[in-house]
């Protein structure tokens, strides 16, 4: 099993910044894709950004492309989503996610965490 928990979520301002983190713990999480999705009241969960066990991959949604930047710590097991010139459209709730492989956005993400409100106010 592997399990997730997210940090940093928040209120902010337009134009501001958040860095959420994740944690990963169970089997051998360094060795996993992580990612971060995020749902919206009244819509579908969404891919936002996902990076490889290595950091040598990353693959981010249109919208978030040039503004949000995921990377990984040192020991592998925590992921972290830098989110810059934050927009209102960008409010959601923001799960982090587990994938054995790497696909990017097309991944199974057969694990997940419970979430994190990020409320970004006009």
């Amino acid at each position: 099993q592997v399990q997730l928990v997210e940090f940093g979520g928040g209120l902010v301002q337009a134009g501001g910044s958040l860095r959420l983190s994740c944690a990963a713990s169970g089997r051998t999480t360094s060795y996993y894709t992580l990612g971060w999705f995020r749902q919206a009241p009244g819509t579908e969960r969404e891919f936002v950004a996902a990076i490889n066990w290595n950091g040598g991959s990353t693959d981010y949604a249109d919208s978030v492309k040039g503004r949000f930047t995921i990377s990984r710590g040192n020991a592998k097991n925590t992921v972290y989503l830098q989110m810059n010139s934050l927009k209102p459209e960008d409010t959601a709730v923001y799960y982090c996610a587990a994938d054995g492989a790497w696909a990017g956005s097309r991944g199974r993400y057969d694990y997940w965490g419970q979430g994190t409100q990020v409320t970004v106010s006009s």
